[in-house]
């Protein structure tokens, strides 16, 4: 009987030894995201265990305005905005994001809310040096060029 114990008592110690594997990043993050300021659309996706975020809409004033340019001189229309947020638990990913402005970069924590926003914090050194944005999910969907109209996303809002 000491035997039995003593087995199943190094069995479970050596299942608590095993390294676990990765938290998939596809936990519910993955989608079309609408920025707090209603301004862009994010594509959120899983790569990896990680999550990545690029540009795919850009509300525009005018439809003939051209997209914003990147630090580069660039369209910001599928600039990669983080490409490694790694799951720290669950719901929640550390990385680094890139302002699309100036390209700098910044670290960034990533969680879902529990009323299904994404809350983004893009941050200096440490969490408390940064600034908190919550998304909401986009249902709708985004031309191939990234160009949208104001009247464009309050469509698809009032489709939900």
């Amino acid at each position: 009987m000491i035997r039995v114990t003593a087995r199943a008592g190094l069995g479970l110690l050596a299942m608590l030894c095993m390294p676990m594997a990765p938290a998939s990043a596809a936990s519910g993050a993955d989608g079309l995201w609408l920025t707090q300021d209603r301004g862009g659309i994010i594509a959120v996706r899983s790569c990896g265990t990680n999550l990545c975020a690029r540009i795919v809409g850009l509300v525009l004033d005018k439809p003939t305005e051209p997209t914003p340019l990147d630090a580069q001189g660039v369209s910001q229309c599928g600039l990669e905005l983080i490409n490694d947020a790694a799951p720290a638990e669950p719901n929640l990913w550390r990385g680094h994001i890139r302002d699309p402005r100036n390209g700098s970069v910044w670290g960034v924590q990533l969680w879902l809310n529990p009323n299904g926003t994404l809350s983004m914090r893009g941050y200096f050194g440490i969490s408390l040096l940064g600034r908190t944005e919550t998304w909401t999910r986009y249902p709708g969907t985004v031309p191939q060029d990234c160009r949208m109209s104001r009247s464009d996303v309050a469509a698809a809002l009032r489709g939900r």
